[in-house]
């Protein structure tokens, strides 16, 4: 590192983050790079919050550089570990852990915050603000408590969370100041066609209501307007707007009006210290968009990187978004004022809108509904300000006259400039897309590794896969393929069937074999490609400890503040007081932090330092519970006929037959059991993977069940009467989800891919069913307990020593 100058971030967002890939790009060499973040995760796309509260994502799906990414590039990242002050005559910045360093350069990307309503009770438990992961667990938290929910700001962030909190189950009303919805994206009509297809999906809406207060105890109970009315709620969402974090520039001396005040390079108002993203004014403008965002990152990493350029002189906006499934897009001036004129088209029964506006024979502003193809070309030259005469109703159309849809797509791409934004959520450029095309890039998943493009919401993926047609070897017109990452063009089936018919046996060789683009692999392949092997080969691969993910390595949960958790395996749910007593003084011996039972009927322990960790697990001397895999974590169990006057058959003992048989069993992703002992099913069997109720006289066994983000309720697969039976059924769907879903694919999913039709047709026939079975059984056999080899094998025990200080 010696010689190198000191870089530091403060923010790991997506405007602070992106600076620093670019300045790795144009010179990886000449900083020492340090990166703080408030909260504990990698650089996430903020943007994609809203899907991860409607189900559609989870954390991990909308990482943007995961853990790996930075370990990489050399950066020394401190999650959860804000920076509470800057020494600007030291150079110097301290974070909350007390975390100390030094600076040449230092970059404040602190970001945004919600504004909360100055009004009585926005202090109340129960009343937050839409921003962070965070905010997307208090919502899901509180829907399992509450039903009735109020969304105050009828903006894009208000009716995201509404359609999250819909889909948790609540009864959600919208509250909004003004007389239609989004009024700073869309004009009134296309607004109101918004409302009809929001109230068709169950939102409510109260418009020009003025909000005075939340009413209630400790707890929100409702809001009262200035109108007098009122509106009863358990849960109060502020969705009004975001003010720039400026709180750590102020302390520190730097000049602050809305946001941090930066000149064209990024720079404030003391040298070397830079600004940019939402927590940035440039020229009186705090910009809370991406692209605008990145427009700024690409110009401070060239002054960084000390490559000349110009400097940044502020964005021309447009909007292109997805809300609760509706795409809108707006751009320019887009209100019909004085001295405009305007060119619409509405479609009620395709629910389409298009306007623009023009000015002086120029195209100032656009709004679209429904259908958001031609935002890009119009934005193009909305930004160019060149006239438009005589081309206005092709401009309204998307196409001249006469011209053929396919066709028109393909003249519209081969005529926007190369500066036209593709993808607005990673801020990437038709010409980005084409020099990673022509630079060898030939699937939309290259193209997503090399550029981002399509890697967040993929509603830009269409315009992606013309590209690539027009620009690259798919112009004959052949569908493009995408693998299963950026490595490798090849999709599941074909690398399943390549590792079984040339017998390859190790990650490296399948990559070498299969032409992988990058000799290495990445965080999505490496473990897909282990997986398989261990799958087609239970009896000769050795697992590759490197390619499974840090959970997976350590055997135990890495929590935010890099301690782990232990949850050993508790069959059944149940335990013994030999067994209580043991984890409570290995708890008080530990120092564990806090002690919690789990929604399995385990018990977690939190907080556990990485080197204690083998001493824990030996001192318990209880199995694994595998809560860190892709595996079979708990069957989860009622009291059944053991005690309960209602149940008909013994869940518990069923309960525990099926974890002790089946605990180990490595899966694309992790399998949560459930057994009932009778149809008051209070083991919550039908929203597991696999669960088991009794009836009178047998068994019904429910597959394909999901109690997380996005719930599924579980199909009745068969009815069996023997318990020997519930076991060779349920060891043939394991296997036969093991042998069929992709790597991280839930068996949620994989039932809705594959359908429950076609698995019944195989488990019904009763010698394959008898095969599958034989197979699982043989993997299982060959499968031990990690804690227990780790405990004793001192060569493993040494990669949990604690890092020499330096």
């Amino acid at each position: 590192m010696g010689g190198k100058k000191r870089l530091v971030l403060v923010g790991n967002g997506m405007a602070g983050v992106r600076t620093i890939e670019h300045v790795l790009k144009l010179a990886p060499d000449i900083y020492d790079i340090t990166v703080f973040g408030a909260e504990p995760y990698p650089n996430y796309n903020r943007i994609m919050l809203s899907s991860v509260l409607a189900g559609g994502s989870n954390m991990k799906d909308i990482v943007i550089n995961d853990w790996d990414w930075y370990t990489e590039n050399g950066i020394r990242l401190y999650t959860g570990d804000a920076v509470t002050r800057v020494d600007t005559a030291n150079k110097k910045v301290f974070s909350k852990s007390g975390v100390e360093a030094e600076y040449d350069e230092l970059i404040l990307a602190t970001g945004s915050n919600p504004f909360i309503l100055p009004i009585p009770g926005a202090d109340k438990e129960g009343v937050i603000g839409f921003r962070d992961i965070q905010d997307c667990d208090r919502m899901m938290e509180a829907s399992n408590k509450y039903k009735r929910a109020a969304v105050i700001g009828g903006g894009l962030l208000g009716l995201e969370a509404a359609r999250g909190l819909l889909h948790l189950g609540m009864d959600v009303t919208v509250i909004h100041i003004h007389p239609y919805l989004m009024e700073r994206q869309l004009d009134e009509p296309a607004a109101k066609m918004l409302q009809l297809e929001l109230e068709a999906q169950g939102m409510k809406f109260m418009m020009q209501k003025q909000t005075a207060g939340v009413r209630g105890g400790r707890r929100a109970e409702g809001l009262d307007f200035a109108d007098g009315s009122s509106l009863m709620a358990d849960l109060v969402v502020m969705a009004v707007g975001i003010k720039p974090n400026v709180a750590l520039a102020k302390a520190s001396g730097l000049k602050v009006e809305r946001g941090i005040v930066v000149d064209d390079y990024l720079e404030t108002s003391l040298p070397g210290i830079y600004a940019v993203g939402e927590c940035a004014e440039h020229r009186g403008i705090a910009y809370g968009l991406v692209a605008p965002l990145y427009e700024q990152g690409q110009v401070l990493a060239k002054r960084l990187a000390g490559v000349e350029t110009g400097g940044y002189e502020g964005s021309v906006t447009s909007t292109k978004l997805k809300v609760s499934g509706v795409d809108v897009f707006s751009a320019g001036f887009f209100q019909d004022v004085p001295g405009t004129r305007s060119l619409r088209i509405q479609d009620d029964l395709d629910g389409t809108y298009k306007k623009i506006v023009l000015q002086d024979d120029r195209l100032v502003g656009a709004v679209l509904f429904g259908d958001t193809t031609d935002g890009a070309s119009l934005f193009a030259k909305i930004k160019k300000g060149e006239s438009v005469a005589g081309k206005e109703k092709e401009l309204l159309l998307g196409f001249p006259a006469g011209s053929a849809g396919e066709d028109s797509q393909a003249a519209r791409l081969a005529a926007m400039a190369d500066d036209e934004i593709i993808c607005g959520c990673n801020g990437v450029s038709k010409g980005t897309i084409v020099e990673a095309v022509k630079g060898g890039c030939g699937t939309v998943g290259e193209i997503k590794a090399c550029t981002k493009a399509s890697g967040s919401c993929g509603g830009c993926k269409p315009l992606v896969e013309g590209l690539l047609q027009l620009y690259g070897d798919g112009v004959s017109g052949e569908p493009v393929k995408e693998g299963i990452c950026g490595c490798t063009s090849l999709g599941r089936e074909e690398i399943v069937e390549s590792i079984r018919a040339m017998s390859l046996k190790s990650v490296k060789e399948v990559m070498n074999v299969l032409e992988w683009h990058e000799p290495e692999g990445c965080s999505k392949c490496r473990p897909a490609l282990n997986y398989y092997l261990g799958m087609l080969w239970p009896t000769e691969y050795v697992d590759e400890k490197e390619s499974r993910f840090v959970n997976e390595r350590y055997h135990a949960n890495i929590q935010k503040d890099g301690t782990f958790s232990v949850v050993p395996r508790i069959y059944g749910g149940v335990t013994s007081p030999a067994d209580l007593k043991k984890i409570a003084e290995v708890a008080e011996k530990y120092d564990v932090p806090m002690v919690k039972f789990t929604g399995g009927q385990r018990i977690d322990l939190l907080g556990v330092k990485k080197e204690d960790l083998p001493k824990v697990w030996a001192e318990l001397d209880m199995p694994s519970g595998h809560a860190y895999g892709k595996a079979l974590r708990t069957v989860k169990t009622c009291v059944g006929s053991t005690f309960c006057r209602f149940g008909t058959q013994d869940s518990i003992g069923m309960g525990i037959r099926l974890e002790k048989a089946f605990e180990r069993l490595n899966t694309p992703g992790k399998v949560k059991l459930a057994v009932s002992g009778c149809p008051r099913n209070c083991a919550e069997a039908t929203i597991k993977d696999l669960g088991v109720v009794a009836i009178d006289g047998g068994w019904e066994i429910y597959v394909g069940g999901n109690g997380g983000v996005k719930v599924r309720a579980s199909d009745l697969l068969c009815t069996v009467k023997t318990e020997d039976e519930v076991m060779e059924w349920t060891a043939a769907y394991l296997q036969y989800y093991r042998e069929q879903a992709s790597w991280n694919e839930r068996t949620a999913q994989w039932v809705e891919r594959v359908g429950l039709g076609t698995i019944k047709t195989v488990l019904e026939n009763s010698e394959e069913r008898q095969k599958l079975a034989g197979r699982i059984e043989e993997t299982l056999s060959r499968s031990t307990d990690p804690w227990k080899e780790i405990i004793e094998d001192e060569s493993l025990r040494k990669n949990f020593e604690p890092l020499a200080s330096v």
